[in-house]
């Protein structure tokens, strides 16, 4: 399905050009169905997708949702939706912005609905850049399978190539960068860049995947003039006040 006209015509142009000569694509809007007609009979076996995300609903759409997950959040509404669709079994792989990730109120209700209805078992976390320049939120890769609930989540942090310091239009993110991640992803252990996460840490966390890399070293506060300035007038303060303490002690002894 696509909304917009130019990737519609983009994407039917493509797929003929692969020798798809009926491409199945509906130009309509994914979210204007009731939520509860989408049935066995719609339901998919794979979900590859890069669902909007940044932008907020205008039309009404999330009243074709259940009230308890409704929202205005594009990205959050296309989740709902995906998980809709899979069959038992069905697998998906999406791009999600990290908003979705964390949040209370209806994405946590969203993030417990995926994590009970599907094993979330990867969440790759991309660098800020990888859209630019038409989105600088940071992204994550998630994969899951529908039909048993999380146990424990993997993560994997894709870190940009030595030497670059942010990715472009001109010098975007490139397929040979994900060798790492694929030779980790059958035989999977903790190192510098994966750690895993239990479900019961992420429920006692209200539902929150917006995990850092736990490997990554805390960078060191630099102070400023100003700040060095306020902790040394708050040290002596605090100076002052015990020695006025003192002073009553001794009065009183």
């Amino acid at each position: 399905m696509e909304f917009k006209p130019l990737p519609f015509m983009l994407c039917v142009t493509n797929l003929i050009l692969h020798d798809i000569e009926v491409p199945n694509v509906d130009y309509t809007d994914s979210l204007n169905r009731e939520y509860t007609s989408i049935g066995q009979k719609d339901r998919v076996d794979v979900i590859l997708a890069n669902p909007p995300f940044g932008a907020s609903v205008t039309d009404g759409a999330e009243t074709n949702f259940p009230q308890n997950f409704r929202t205005t959040e594009s990205a959050d509404l296309f989740l709902m939706l995906m998980v809709r669709y899979l069959k038992d079994g069905g697998r998906a792989g999406i791009v999600l912005p990290d908003g979705s990730l964390t949040g209370d109120g209806v994405k946590q209700r969203i993030r417990q609905h995926l994590l009970e209805s599907c094993n979330l078992h990867t969440i790759v976390r991309l660098p800020n850049s990888v859209f630019q320049p038409y989105a600088s939120v940071a992204t994550n890769l998630l994969f899951f399978e529908k039909g048993k609930p999380t146990k424990e989540i993997w993560y994997w942090e894709h870190k940009l190539p030595e030497g670059v310091k942010a990715y472009s239009k001109t010098k975007p993110i490139q397929k040979g960068e994900f060798d790492g991640l694929k030779k980790w992803w059958k035989k999977r252990k903790e190192n510098e860049q994966a750690w895993k996460v239990s479900i019961e840490t992420i429920a006692a966390n209200g539902y929150n995947l917006d995990i850092k890399n736990p490997h990554t070293p805390k960078e060191k506060h630099t102070y400023s003039s100003a700040e060095l300035v306020t902790m040394l007038h708050k040290s002596f303060r605090k100076s002052d006040e015990l020695l006025e303490k003192l002073k009553e002690e001794l009065k009183n002894a």
